[in-house]
Formats: C-alpha cells, sequence, structure tokens
C-alpha cells in the first residue's frame, strides 16, 4: 500500500462519515476545511470517487531552465577538467571546439550543485574515486606533542619583525623566548642596523633566560631556535654551551615545530602592538619598549593560559619557586 492509497482511503471515510453525521461534523472531525469538502464533492458528482485518489503533479519546468542535453555537456565538461570553475566552463563551452553552448557562469555553478558538483573538491573526490582503489579508513595518530617535564627543560627562542620607527636608526625587532612548560615568556626589542638581529642581541637574551631561570632555582638544559643567522652562529652556540645547555634547530620549513613561541608572537601582536599603535600617533622606541614590558608583566604573572600543559592556570604558577626573581624585577 502506498502514501497515495492511503490518502485516498482517508477522503473516503470522510464522504462516508459526511453522509451520515453531516459535512460539518465530518469535517471537524478530519480537520478538513468544508470548501475543500465540497470542491472534492463537485469533482465526485461528475466523474465518480475515483477523482478522491490523488493526482502525480509532473515536476514544473522554468522557461529559462536549462535543456538536458546542455546540462549532460556541462557536468562532462567538469569532470574531465575538474580544476576549472564557473566562470572558465562557461568561457570554454562558449567555444566552437566544444559547440558553442551559450551559457552564464551563474547557470554553470548551479547546474553544477544540481549534480553535487559545484566545488572543485567535490568534483576531484569523484574523478578519484573511480580511479583510486578502495582502502579502508586510517586509524588516526595521535597529535604530536613535544613532552617536557621541568621548567627550563626546552626554551624556544625566535623573533618577530616590527617595523621601522620614526628617530629609530635600524628596523626593530622583537626576540622572544617561552618556556615550554610553564608558558612563561621573555622578550625585548632590539634596534637593528644590519636589517635583522645579531648573535650578540640573541646571546644577551639567552643570558637573561640562563640568569632568571637559575634564580628561581631552575636550568636552562636545551634551547629550540630556527636556522636563522642570529642563532645559526658560533656565537651563539658558544654562549649557550658556557650557560651549560645544547642548541637544537627546527628543519627548515616547519615553523610550526616551534610553535611554543609562534602562538605567543600572534597573542602579542593582537593584544599588545595592535592596540600600541592604535593608540600612538607616531610610536617611539621607548614607548613601545614599557608597553612590552607592561603587557609581559600581565602575560606571565596574571592572564591565565588555556594550553596544553597550562590548562587555565597562569606561567608563573607553574613553577614552584614562581621565578621570584622575575616578580621582584616587574615589581609584582
Amino acid at each position: 500500500m502506498t502514501q497515495d492509497d492511503v490518502l485516498f482511503g482517508y477522503r473516503l471515510q470522510l464522504f462516508d462519515l459526511a453522509g451520515r453525521v453531516g459535512v460539518s461534523e465530518a469535517c471537524r472531525s478530519f480537520g478538513v476545511h468544508r470548501s475543500t469538502y465540497y470542491a472534492w464533492k463537485r469533482q465526485v458528482d461528475r466523474h465518480g470517487l475515483e477523482m478522491l485518489r490523488p493526482r502525480e503533479r509532473r515536476r514544473p519546468r522554468m522557461p529559462n531552465q536549462l535543456s538536458p542535453i546542455v546540462e549532460q555537456r556541462i557536468v562532462a565538461f567538469a569532470l574531465a577538467h575538474p580544476g576549472l570553475g564557473p566562470k572558465r566552463i562557461a568561457s570554454e563551452l562558449a567555444r566552437a571546439r566544444w559547440g558553442g553552448i551559450a551559457v552564464s557562469p551563474n547557470g554553470v555553478w548551479r547546474c553544477l550543485r544540481r549534480h553535487g558538483l559545484n566545488t572543485r573538491a567535490r568534483r576531484l573526490s569523484l574523478v578519484a574515486g573511480y580511479r583510486a582503489p578502495y582502502e579502508p579508513p586510517r586509524v588516526p595518530q595521535p597529535e604530536p606533542h613535544i613532552e617536557v617535564e621541568r621548567p627550563g627543560e626546552l626554551v624556544g627562542f625566535d623573533c618577530f619583525y616590527l617595523g621601522r620607527l620614526r628617530g629609530s636608526a635600524g628596523a626593530i625587532w622583537q626576540l622572544t623566548a617561552i618556556d615550554v612548560y610553564s608558558s612563561f615568556a621573555w622578550a625585548e626589542l632590539v634596534v637593528c642596523k644590519q636589517g635583522n638581529p645579531t648573535m650578540a642581541q640573541t646571546s644577551k637574551l639567552a643570558h637573561r633566560v640562563a640568569a632568571e631561570l637559575k634564580t628561581a632555582g631552575w636550568q636552562l638544559e636545551r634551547v629550540l631556535a630556527d636556522n636563522g643567522n642570529e642563532f645559526r652562529g658560533e656565537r651563539f652556540h658558544q654562549t649557550i654551551e658556557r650557560l651549560g645547555a645544547r642548541v637544537t634547530h627546527i628543519h627548515a620549513g616547519r615553523p610550526q615545530t616551534n610553535g611554543h613561541v609562534e602562538a605567543p608572537h600572534k597573542t602579542i601582536l593582537d593584544e599588545c602592538w595592535r592596540p600600541a599603535f592604535a593608540r600612538h600617533l607616531y610610536p617611539r622606541y621607548s614607548a613601545l619598549s614599557r608597553e612590552l614590558e607592561r603587557y609581559l608583566n600581565d602575560y606571565d604573572f596574571d592572564r591565565t593560559h588555556h594550553g596544553r600543559l597550562t590548562r587555565g592556570r597562569i606561567p608563573a604558577s607553574r613553577s614552584p619557586s614562581t621565578l621570584g626573581g622575575v616578580e621582584e624585577r616587574h615589581g609584582v
């Protein structure tokens, strides 16, 4: 029994009840308006009870709808050239070599959407599905993380270009270091007359990080940095060795390996530098240095972090000594 048969029986019961208890009561019981009942009754009186069967309604045809042949040509061309977009497909089909089919880019896109091929990814996946053999779904691998157990075990170093300021003798760079275990950050602005930071400037930051970790009762053990000249040079390596640590360089083209520093760079850019440049009409080096020092004081000693290791805690609280020497330096 189909849905149409059920509806036909429902209407027959309506007419049967209307003959026994009246039209108003029957329509009220079946939830049908009386005008609908009388419209059906006129057809029944003229053509019989078969007129109560639902009539099949053919799909409406729009006057400007593409013909089935044109749709087939569009779909075939899109699958043969899955990398082309609607605009390019429309221009190619208009050429004589493809039949001179005149269709707008919007018409091409709507045609592809009706067939589920309106994105390049869907077309490529359909083509690959016909060519590639079936492979069972892969078991997702655990996301790789850098595991550390104590402050100072791994400290990431990186540089961030800030720009050129009025009155400065060179480019302004931000040198950043962050302890992977606690997310405690060190950062300072330097003026680079030759355009890029020098090994002397990065070595100075390394001395500062090692001294403050030692004051808090921890030892700088390993430094993670990229392959810039300021970190690859012999002077920087000698400085780290004298501090009792070693240097590890990330692979070229893999900045995400040092993501513990890349992420704070974006945070500092959004929360410190952009508001600072909006407040200062002509930002100065000294003013920006104060802005950075004020922000880092909040970043390390007051701001809660929601990383995998911090989990809503403050970076300074991740160390039992809470980096007390740094607190005194910042006046916290």
